[in-house]
């Protein structure tokens, strides 16, 4: 039975009975809806999203405090995928059965490759999951069915910081990336624009850095390309890796990179942190925190205040973070499902992965609202947001609490649509074989 049949099926049953329908993962006695977070908390981007759980953690703390969804407490299960698509496969198991830790949809899933993994199995199981990776295939029903992508895509973010980069720094562009999901879809994205535009790809790494592995082959060819530019789809160590290892053979291109690649905290690092402020520019989704990152639109951004007075309320010692915003975006997103779920009468399954599929979502200005109805061209939002890396800015030590933080950011322009980007005619951009 398809998902929307098992839906209406069981919101007339329980219609007839006078109760609001209901499988697993919810508690009708406590009126307790739990949702899964299988995260990375130990793995090669815990650093990043450690801090993306503990504020989605807030944020349901806070929506508990103030009456819930309708009345209905929000129970987070987290369970640490250790960026390992085995585990992450293990923790489904349990999150997707009946025990103690069972869930009624994922909050949160996080990697490219691990998500994937479950692509047909949230479908067997009638489950909406939120992806906290940015694969262009998400918005393919053959692919991310049931896999509700938020902001852009790895390839289209590519597309733009291509044109950007192009524009400001030449037509020479190098590439190096990981394999798979993530580094690959970007790849991709590059290539797109650089045919568009009529660039050169002067070193084409697509796939090449392994972690783990020795990385001189790949700093190699970056220094010998003559790139102008290069970009990375990694984590932050590759990036920091690749760039202090590139300039120290006599590179002196520029760098951008999917916004994963990137973590303030190597502005901390001596020697490495002046060369990141002279050549790199960073990528992302959605606004930044506070005046400093971008004023006016940045932090006059209505959802903006509100994670702020929260996270300060909930959160005083956290350190200043943006990647807070997308624990503040997962939140609503997860909250107008279920916000939706309840007033259709349906909390099983099946019934929130329903809704899923009939709400539009209120991004509160932190980044373009977000829907998966109808055709996926109409519906992929391809605007991203570019930011210069400037030292002078940063705040090592601030907290959430401090009013003056910075990440070390200057917004030079966004929310941005490169020409590429809007006249791409959407498909998967890259289609693990």
């Amino acid at each position: 039975m398809a998902a929307s049949e098992a839906a209406e099926a069981q919101e007339a049953l329980a219609a007839a009975e006078g109760a609001i329908a209901h499988d697993i993962g919810v508690d009708t006695e406590t009126q307790t809806i739990r949702v899964g977070l299988n995260t990375d908390l130990t793995g090669i981007f815990a650093p990043l999203t450690t801090k993306i759980t503990d504020a989605h953690l807030a944020y349901w703390e806070w929506v508990n405090d103030n009456g819930g969804i309708q009345g209905w407490t929000i129970e987070p299960v987290v369970l640490d995928n250790a960026y390992d698509v085995p585990t992450h496969l293990e923790n489904y198991e349990v999150m997707s059965g009946d025990g103690p830790e069972s869930v009624v949809m994922f909050a949160t899933s996080t990697g490219s490759p691990h998500s994937a993994s479950t692509s047909e199995l949230l479908i067997e199981d009638n489950m909406a999951a939120i992806p906290l990776s940015w694969y262009s295939g998400w918005a393919d029903p053959s692919i991310g069915k049931n896999l509700f992508e938020v902001q852009t895509n790895y390839c289209i973010e590519a597309m733009n910081g291509t044109t950007y980069m192009a524009e400001t720094y030449g037509p020479n562009v190098a590439i190096a990336t990981f394999p798979g999901d993530y580094g690959q879809d970007a790849a991709r994205g590059v290539k797109i624009a650089a045919e568009a535009l009529g660039l050169n790809v002067v070193y084409d790494g697509e796939g090449a850095v392994i972690p783990g592995a020795d990385q001189t082959p790949v700093i190699t060819g970056i220094v010998e390309s003559g790139a102008d530019w290069v970009w990375v789809t990694l984590n932050p160590g590759h990036t920091a890796q690749l760039l202090g290892g590139s300039a120290a053979a006599g590179f002196t291109g520029q760098w951008i990179g999917s916004a994963p690649s990137w973590n303030p905290a190597l502005l901390l690092v001596d020697g490495f942190k002046e060369l990141a402020d002279a050549f790199y520019t960073h990528s992302t989704y959605t606004v930044l925190l506070g005046e400093g990152a971008g004023a006016g639109a940045v932090g006059q951004a209505a959802g903006m205040q509100e994670l702020l007075d929260v996270m300060r309320e909930y959160r005083p010692e956290a350190p200043w973070d943006d990647f807070y915003i997308i624990s503040w975006i997962q939140g609503y997103v997860v909250h107008q499902i279920l916000d939706k779920a309840i007033s259709n009468g349906n909390l099983t399954r099946a019934g929130v992965l329903a809704a899923a599929n009939q709400v539009t979502a209120d991004l509160n200005g932190l980044a373009p609202d977000q829907s998966w109805v109808g055709n996926p061209n109409d519906n992929v939002v391809r605007e991203t947001y570019l930011y210069d890396v400037d030292l002078s800015l940063y705040t090592p030590g601030a907290t959430i609490s401090d009013e003056d933080g910075n990440s070390g950011y200057k917004l030079i322009k966004g929310p941005y649509a490169s020409e590429t980007a809007l006249n791409w005619e959407y498909e998967p951009c890259f289609v693990a074989s």
